[in-house]
């Protein structure tokens, strides 16, 4: 079995995390004491990866049950705006909600402070526990579509400093090494943060497997000169119709992959499926500090006032997607028809 690097911690009520904004210069972690610590962490990326967030949140909500005294309705009602605080931390990812949806009831329901905090502990290391065990069941499903020899590219972290253990679109990497398939990586560097330089090849260099780093400007002719096999990428948010946020630079890494004709691939939990929306024209982009743009740790690279748009995030339609690969199997054409022949989706109306 593979040892991964943790990025969240949870050990006698002592929350930690793998502060990866310092990798790969330094492997840091830090105790988190409070909601405004937390809060911090996740917006400025301490804690990163929409499945990881949303464990770090659960984890947190828990940290803040044992830590407030209060009478019960006050202390329900302080629980829940804990909740809503924790949610507006990103906007784009959805993980973070469906696990706080999953948490409030425990709250709201709640007929001690005692059970409300013993449930809400329990219900968080069982999902931290599940994750794990959905990020390697998408390793299995998305190796079967891989041979041996095999050169795939991707963007951004989707590995197991993002999730419990494994990740999503590194997980077949993962699985590959632990049963002797040879594939090569290919990381994009993912400007403007570095997720792909900093964190993925850390973290496949640390597990031993063949990793490659471009820029992301060369990703046409890396396809064409390496000749690539495949591009698979991670997932912020999916909706009905498999429209698929994730980190800016994936839309056209999709484009390419047709131009290319080879297979585009999204792996992602169904925890970051949002069935409330019917395309990806409703998902909210977030959009983050110029700085990040105009700067390269803390080094000026443009001019002082330049206008900067800076979206985290971009939406490939499901038209460009070979396939989604879940914990469930490969929905291949994803569309509202094929999602809803694998995970049960009700139409809507």
């Amino acid at each position: 079995m593979t040892t991964f690097v943790q990025s969240i911690r949870y050990e006698d009520r002592v929350l930690t995390i793998l502060d990866q904004t310092r990798l790969p210069q330094e492997e840091h972690y830090e105790v988190i004491a409070d909601l405004a610590q937390a809060v911090e962490a996740i917006k400025q990326l301490r804690v990163r990866g929409a499945p990881a967030i949303s464990l770090f949140g659960g984890f947190v909500l828990v940290q803040e049950a044992y830590r407030f005294e209060a009478a019960l309705p006050v202390y329900k009602q302080a629980l829940l705006e804990t909740s809503a605080t924790l949610l507006a931390t990103r906007p784009t990812a959805v993980n973070l909600r469906n696990v706080l949806n999953q948490l409030n009831p425990i709250i709201q329901d709640g007929t001690s402070v005692e059970e409300i905090r013993e449930r809400l502990e329990k219900r968080t290391v069982a999902l931290y526990d599940q994750d794990a065990q959905t990020s390697r069941q998408i390793g299995i499903h998305a190796l079967e579509l891989f041979q041996s020899g095999d050169r795939i590219l991707t963007i951004c972290n989707a590995g197991s400093i993002a999730t419990a253990a494994y990740g999503t679109a590194l997980a077949p990497f993962y699985i590959a090494k632990e049963r002797g398939i040879e594939l090569s990586v290919f990381a994009s560097e993912t400007r403007p943060l570095l997720q792909g330089a900093r964190l993925t090849t850390w973290e496949l260099q640390r597990a031993g497997i063949d990793v490659t780093l471009i820029t992301d400007n060369m990703v046409a002719h890396t396809l064409k000169e390496k000749q690539i096999d495949a591009i698979i990428v991670g997932a912020d948010r999916i909706t009905r119709n498999g429209d698929t946020a994730n980190k800016i630079g994936t839309f056209q890494l999709a484009l390419l992959a047709q131009a290319f004709g080879i297979p585009f691939y999204v792996a992602a939990p169904l925890s970051t499926f949002d069935f409330s929306l019917v395309s990806g024209d409703a998902i909210e982009i977030e959009e983050r500090d110029p700085q990040e743009v105009t700067t390269v740790q803390g080094v000026a690279t443009a001019p002082e006032g330049v206008a900067v748009f800076n979206p985290a995030f971009d939406v490939t339609p499901h038209t460009l997607i070979t396939g989604i690969i879940t914990e469930l199997g490969v929905i291949t054409q994803p569309n509202e028809e094929t999602i809803e022949q694998l995970t049960g989706l009700q139409p809507l109306g």
